[in-house]
């Protein structure tokens, strides 16, 4: 296991201590509990121990393509022992956000049909040609049109919203798709106006999954694929970071990172190991 503690910024005795804190670990999806449509092969394991030593555990994931209903019926699909409760998307973080920031409901919404529904179950009218907000998701149906209509109300002055930064989302096959932050960037170049960003690693995410998990900043542990979102999660809101390598991180791309999680496993079933020495 030594090799799983190259990248970590804290020794194997501070780990074990932090682990024995950590009353609900933060999941990630995409590249930490599945691939696509594929179950990692160690990751029921990963939460029937959980649910063994009577700790929590929440979904958390910035892929704003799918609503929590979506993940739900997807996981249950899988096999794995989950309760809406315990989905938390950065499209749940942008609703809950917006709606308590304003009482406006007129939105212009770039998204899959999937987050449509669920701004329109909170009362948002996602289709506004007068709209109070543009938000951007992780929109696989994008179009020409509803681009330069985004671009069009952004001009005028509307405030510029986005799901979550992620760049790429991980395919298998180490392929990539644009995600939600690179439409955001071409929204950017032709408006010159950047958006305000709800997920991972920002706080408005962060606040809703710490009231959602009723636990403090201590007792949380985020475990993900991503330096840059799961990862920067953890260094700034004093969360323990839990890097995995069986997504879209590598190695190798450690050797020059600035961004240090405080533990580095291969994937789910080293951290299940680590996790094992605690609860003995």
């Amino acid at each position: 296991m030594e090799k799983d503690f190259t990248a970590s910024a804290l020794n194997h005795t501070q780990v074990l201590q932090k682990m024995a804190r950590v009353r609900c670990f933060a999941l990630d999806l995409d590249g930490t509990f599945y691939l696509d449509n594929q179950l990692f092969p160690f990751s029921l394991a990963f939460v029937n121990h959980l649910r063994e030593a009577k700790i929590d555990y929440i979904f958390v994931t910035n892929n704003s393509s799918l609503n929590a209903k979506d993940y739900l019926s997807k996981l249950h699909r899988m096999g794995v022992p989950v309760e809406q409760r315990q989905i938390y998307t950065s499209g749940d973080a942008t609703i809950h956000y917006l709606a308590e920031h304003s009482r406006q409901r007129d939105i212009y919404l770039l998204g899959t049909e999937n987050l449509h529904l669920a701004f329109r179950e909170y009362g948002f009218q996602t289709e506004s040609q007068k709209p109070d907000f543009v938000v951007i998701g992780f929109d696989k149906t994008l179009t020409y049109d509803k681009l330069s209509r985004a671009c069009r109300f952004i001009r005028a002055g509307v405030p510029f919203i986005a799901t979550h930064p992620d760049l790429n989302c991980p395919m298998p096959g180490d392929d990539m798709i644009p995600d939600c932050g690179a439409i955001s960037a071409a929204i950017a170049s032709a408006t010159g106006v950047q958006p305000k960003f709800i997920g991972k690693p920002n706080k408005e995410m962060i606040t809703g999954l710490l009231q959602r998990a009723g636990v403090a900043n201590d007792e949380l542990a985020i475990v993900g694929d991503r330096l840059m979102t799961d990862i920067q999660t953890g260094i700034q809101h004093n969360i323990f970071s839990i890097l995995v390598l069986s997504g879209e991180t590598r190695r190798s791309d450690l050797q020059c990172a600035s961004i240090r999680p405080d533990l580095v496993v291969s994937d789910l079933s080293a951290l299940h190991h680590l996790l094992r020495d605690v609860h003995r």
